[in-house]
């Protein structure tokens, strides 16, 4: 890619992040249930995984408008994550023979791992970055579009580990499965005097494997993990597909991006670099100073993240190292991090302003504009005067906060209803999901029709009502229940499913919930 050095290296570091996002998260252990049920962010399944799971797509397709000559160059890159399954295998000193540590759940279970002199080595699935170039000119794909197709052969490597005395003492074969995609590109002039050419990128994956696939574990092994583009142009401009021209907003309205969102790359003043990413990002997005390395979650703050970590037992810390190398660098990394580090995580400030983009993978606190005007109100001379709180609760003062459930009784999440198309909805209630237009969170569209189970019925202090749902088919529900996690619709943003057995709508037009603890 011909972009600019340091605009390039600006957009592969946020580019990192959202590859590797979701890759393994705290505790960083194997034997966690989070890291169990992994890969969530721009993985395009086999197309037969679609008999399994037809919301799981296989493809991924981004649309942006770019100005510049026919003449132009263009670099579209994919990259993307490669499953690596990682066996650990003990060998008998006796005869030579290699076993297989055993597993739980896909991962190497507690107890089943391979020590060699003190190091634990245990069987995970790792991931091998990938990279494809779609190279060449505008004029080349105006009108009529190219494909680049790829294929990457079936791989397997072993490590041999011997122990001090130099004897073989276990052994780690790495396997990778076959891939096979296509990068399909095409590019077509924009209507009106200003001559903006509409780019069209699909992202396909091909592969067709020989064997069936029964389960989510069967298609990871053939998919293209947290697949995203980054395109850049030469002589070219970008638009920002989240703040266009104003000549520019209906062709933007226009298009269809599926499984990826286009936001414009490198610092503020680079406008011929774009990152399409599964990850809902603003435009010019970077990674936050303060952050001392990657910690696999980009969406959480780096200073909770690193507490938690440092606060693993010597056992957890022993597994999260068995479990992945990158996640024994981190423990490593952290363990030595200097105070500096940690007190310059602590209470970082953001001041919002129109110039620099926004920053992720940081504690942010955003603060008033410098270059707001200032606002009417007492002279700025006069220094403001506080009153110190009384002590003691004041007179009057409710023995509970208004803002504290338990203060009104006359509302019970648990055993209150709703009406949804005169059928009534409660705790126990199964219901599609049908994310409205006026949410705000893009990825609610892979919700979009999928059946959840309803958890309570809110109501908010404005007279508002909230349902709060789990997905049927989310792997960790248990797990999020435990801890409360729920997502919430509106009621018109739900449907109710009638119940075919144990339940059902009765005559009095309710539904009749299930039994679900």
């Amino acid at each position: 890619m011909t972009a600019d050095p340091a605009h390039l290296e600006h957009a592969r570091k946020v580019a990192d992040a959202v590859l590797y996002e979701g890759y393994l998260l705290y505790p960083y252990r194997r034997s966690a249930q989070k890291n169990r049920t992994r890969f969530q962010f721009g993985v395009l399944m086999p197309p037969p995984y679609r008999a399994v799971d037809s919301h799981e797509p296989s493809a991924s397709q981004t649309e942006c408008l770019v100005e510049c000559p026919p003449d132009a160059e263009i670099d579209i890159g994919l990259r993307f994550l490669h499953l690596q399954r990682r066996t650990a295998q003990r060998i008998d000193p006796g005869t030579g023979a290699a076993t297989d540590t055993g597993t739980l759940g896909g991962v190497a279970g507690p107890g089943q791992t391979l020590s060699v002199d003190g190091t634990e080595y245990g069987s995970f699935d790792e991931a091998v970055e990938r990279e494809q170039h779609l190279r060449g000119r505008i004029a080349e794909i105006l009108d009529m579009g190219t494909e680049l197709r790829f294929d990457i052969p079936q791989a397997r490597q072993a490590e041999e580990l011997t122990g001090r005395d130099g004897a073989p003492a276990g052994r780690l074969v790495r396997r990778c499965e076959a891939l096979a995609g296509a990068i399909v590109a095409r590019a077509e002039r924009t209507a009106g005097p200003y001559g903006a050419i509409k780019l069209h990128v699909r992202v396909e994956n091909r592969t067709s494997p020989q064997v069936s696939l029964c389960n989510r574990d069967d298609g990871l092994k053939y998919s293209l993990i947290a697949a995203h583009l980054l395109i850049g142009v030469t002589g070219g401009t970008f638009l920002s597909m989240t703040d266009p021209p104003e000549w520019a907003a209906a062709e933007v309205a226009g298009c269809e991006n599926a499984g990826t969102w286009p936001v414009l790359a490198g610092p503020a003043d680079c406008r011929d670099l774009m990152l399409s990413s599964p990850v809902i990002l603003y435009d010019h997005p970077e990674v936050a100073p303060e952050s001392a390395g990657d910690l696999f979650d980009a969406t959480e703050i780096d200073e909770i993240l690193t507490l938690r970590t440092l606060a693993l037992t010597d056992a957890e810390r022993r597994e999260a190292r068995a479990t992945d190398q990158r996640a024994a660098d981190l423990i490593d990394r952290l363990d030595g991090l200097p105070p500096e580090m940690l007190e310059r995580m602590h209470g970082a400030i953001r001041y919002l302003s129109p110039g620099p983009g926004k920053t992720v993978d940081a504690p942010r606190s955003a603060g008033p504009d410098p270059a707001a005007p200032p606002k009417a109100g007492p002279n700025p001379a006069t220094p403001p005067t506080f009153t110190e709180p009384p002590e003691g609760p004041a007179a009057g003062t409710p023995s509970q906060p208004w803002w504290d459930p338990g203060a009104d009784t006359s509302v019970s999440p648990e055993t209150d209803h709703v009406l949804v198309a005169g059928v009534r909805v409660a705790r126990g209630s199964r219901v599609v999901m049908r994310p409205g237009a006026r949410r705000t969170d893009a990825q609610d569209i892979f919700l979009t029709g999928r059946e959840a189970l309803v958890e309570a019925v809110l109501h908010d202090v404005d007279g508002q009502v909230h349902v709060a749902v789990s997905p049927v088919s989310d792997p960790l529900a248990d797990l999020q229940r435990n801890h409360g996690r729920f997502l919430y619709f509106a009621p018109d943003e739900i449907e109710p499913v009638p119940v075919a057995s144990g339940g059902g709508t009765g005559d009095d037009g309710e539904y009749r919930e299930e039994e679900t603890r």
